[in-house]
């Protein structure tokens, strides 16, 4: 019975260490995938999810994520269509959307919504609101993963590797095939819908096929504002 309980004891202990391995090796895998050795799991959230906010669709805005110098010389279309994706009332004012606007690119942005609004929030004179409308997007779906982040003094230099899953195949009858394109609409690989979850070991695999951009950050009152892609 002792020899028993002490074979139990034995798998639960060799059980126990595995699962700790595989955590440090996840972790692990997480810092080698940004690299660098100095940002910790929060700031990474937290990077991620801003970029997550501001970056779009080309079908609708040109660039998912633009090049710019400034984010004053940032495309408008970009710009309004980042603050609409980011509005949480469909009936909104003027002062409404710029405040959005200056929540999400800080108090430096000084573009102007225009009067007459844009394709996607057109104005109604009568009641002086403009109405976010529906976006009809298509079945390529534009991504991206961090590859790499660096602290710089104010903020962050990130560089993202874009990438687009293209699910129009899946509309096909009997078809679940995923085709995975870089942002030229090269056909970089393909994969069924069940290998989904390996899309980013994939472009990893194949980075060289993909296009590569650099992402200035600044952190100011504890929120990130992005000032600069190259």
């Amino acid at each position: 019975m002792i020899k028993e309980e002490e074979v139990i004891m034995k798998k639960l202990i060799t059980i126990i260490i595995i699962l700790i391995i595989i955590l440090i090796g996840m972790f692990a895998y997480k810092k080698i995938a940004i690299g660098t050795h100095t940002i910790n799991m929060e700031e990474i959230e937290e990077i991620e999810n801003y970029l997550k906010q501001i970056y779009m669709w080309k079908e609708i805005t040109g660039e998912a994520l633009p090049y710019f110098e400034e984010i004053n010389q940032a495309n408008e279309n970009w710009v309004w269509e980042v603050v609409k994706k980011n509005l949480e009332e469909y009936e909104v004012t003027e002062e409404q959307i710029q405040s959005q606007a200056t929540e999400i690119f800080g108090k430096n942005f000084k573009q102007q919504f225009p009067k007459e609004g844009t394709s996607y929030l057109p104005y109604d004179e009568q009641n002086n609101l403009y109405y976010a409308e529906e976006i009809s997007l298509d079945q390529q779906e534009d991504s991206f993963y961090i590859n790499k982040i660096e602290r710089q003094e104010n903020g962050y230099e990130v560089e993202i590797i874009e990438y687009i899953e293209d699910y129009s195949k899946e509309l096909e009858e009997g078809n679940n095939t995923i085709i995975l394109r870089n942002t030229k609409g090269e056909e970089i690989d393909k994969l069924s819908a069940e290998e989904e979850g390996k899309i980013q070991e994939l472009v990893k695999n194949k980075i060289d096929r993909f296009q590569k951009k650099k992402v200035i950050l600044k952190k100011e009152n504890e929120k990130l504002y992005v000032e600069k892609v190259f």
